[in-house]
């Protein structure tokens, strides 16, 4: 009997785990809460930030847009690829964009050629006639300054001989209007 006692007690025991093994299996096992804290922080970080994105203020940004636009055009409405400063008595200077070029060299070495310009108009009738063209302009320096040396600019003989060369085109690209002066404003040959 004392064998049967110790035997039914296991066996009771048993029957105890099992029912005792039920509120532990409703316990979720620590993976579990592991991926379904992420799967929580991902639903509530994507919402949260699609909010933001999407309840952002409207007017205030419409605003500052406009704002931006007027800083980049001279008038409302009107682009301009450069920037346009009064000279004195009327004059008007144009500044246009900066242009890079790769330059033929004697030796076949990498040389660049960086020109900041600026044009000298007579007035915004000028610059009304550039805009239009600046594909045009751009294309003219391309072709012509790939195919200067870095020799040719050397000395104040050779820039005033590039600034010359591209008064000439741009008026050729412009014409019946016509550009005052080319000012190089920066130069760089690298």
């Amino acid at each position: 009997m004392a064998k049967d006692k110790v035997k039914e007690a296991p066996e009771g025991e048993g029957q105890e785990g099992e029912e005792g093994d039920a509120p532990a299996k409703k316990k979720p096992p620590l993976k579990l809460l592991i991926i379904a804290g992420a799967a929580a922080v991902l639903v509530l970080g994507g919402g949260g930030t699609a909010a933001f994105l999407l309840l952002k203020p409207k007017p205030e940004a419409a605003g500052e847009k406009k704002a931006e636009k007027k800083d980049k055009k001279g008038k409302e409405g009107e682009k301009l690829a450069g920037q346009l400063r009064e000279g004195p008595e009327g004059v008007l200077f144009y500044t246009m964009p900066n242009v890079v070029v790769n330059m033929q060299t004697a030796d076949g070495r990498a040389t660049f050629l960086k020109l900041k310009l600026t044009l000298e108009v007579p007035d915004r009738g000028t610059v009304d006639t550039l805009e239009p063209n600046m594909p045009r302009l751009q294309d003219m320096f391309q072709t012509f300054l790939r195919e200067l040396r870095p020799e040719d600019l050397q000395g104040s003989q050779g820039s005033y001989q590039l600034r010359m060369e591209i008064q000439r085109r741009v008026n050729l690209v412009i014409a019946p209007a016509k550009v005052n002066a080319v000012l190089i404003e920066e130069m760089l040959i690298n």
